[in-house]
């Protein structure tokens, strides 16, 4: 079963990477807290792929201007680039994740000051292109899911599988909370609902679906059928 999911298509070339591409994607595009990294990282495991997941990226990259400059205002493109070229993506059993200085950084990259800034580190074009040439290299060889901006339009045009996942603007800000731990009051929902919002704007350019993208409103589903549904057309389409 899981070979027949696994069919790869020989001899692509990635977009723009230049890297010859020996391995099945599927690629998960989405809002912020819409799902995509939980998704997608059940998706890989129910499919024996791995996961990549290009927001660590961008966070791992502002993890690491910051342990240089704590001020945003003082950033370019380039001290971005050069706090994060110590980092590396390295594959574990179930997943690729981000390396800095010889370390994981899990806990780091999802901290508040992390994740206040990096809507700020991810619209830079520079460190767009480092990122999607990270995703490419790490898919260049393994059969990956891989969910973030751009999946399914720049860094992997080609892939198997787009899938674009959409939610309502209040259902994200209580997955938000609760990913956190955070009591859902209607005041902190509130709030939380508010900053959604202003994340869709500002990430509005890289948040586009692919015209052959599937889109899924996971407003009403549960997670096991978000993944289910996502599994099934990977069936589908590798008949």
């Amino acid at each position: 079963m899981r070979r027949s999911l696994v069919s790869a298509i020989l001899g692509r070339l990635a977009a723009g990477g230049g890297v010859t591409r020996r391995s099945s994607v599927i690629a998960i595009d989405g809002p912020a807290a819409s799902g995509k990294s939980s998704t997608a990282q059940m998706v890989a495991e129910k499919l024996g792929f791995l996961h990549v997941d290009s927001g660590s990226l961008y966070r791992a990259a502002t993890a690491a201007i910051l342990r240089l400059e704590k001020d945003p205002s003082r950033w370019s493109e380039q001290s971005v680039l050069d706090a994060a070229r110590p980092l590396e993506l390295r594959a574990a059993r179930t997943s690729f994740y981000p390396i800095l200085e010889g370390r994981a950084i899990e806990e780091e990259i999802r901290g508040q000051e992390v994740t206040r800034n990096v809507s700020r580190v991810a619209q830079m074009p520079r460190v767009r292109e480092w990122v999607n040439a990270k995703v490419r290299e790490a898919a260049a060889a393994k059969n990956v899911v891989v969910d973030g901006r751009d999946m399914g339009t720049v860094v992997f045009p080609d892939a198997d599988l787009k899938i674009f996942l959409v939610a309502d603007s209040r259902e994200r800000a209580l997955r938000r909370l609760r990913q956190r731990g955070t009591p859902a009051s209607e005041q902190l929902l509130d709030d939380e609902t508010i900053r959604i919002k202003e994340r869709d704007e500002r990430d509005a350019k890289q948040t586009v679906p692919a015209p052959d993208a599937v889109t899924i409103d996971t407003t009403g589903l549960t997670q096991s059928e978000q993944v289910e549904q996502i599994v099934g057309l990977s069936m589908q389409r590798s008949r």
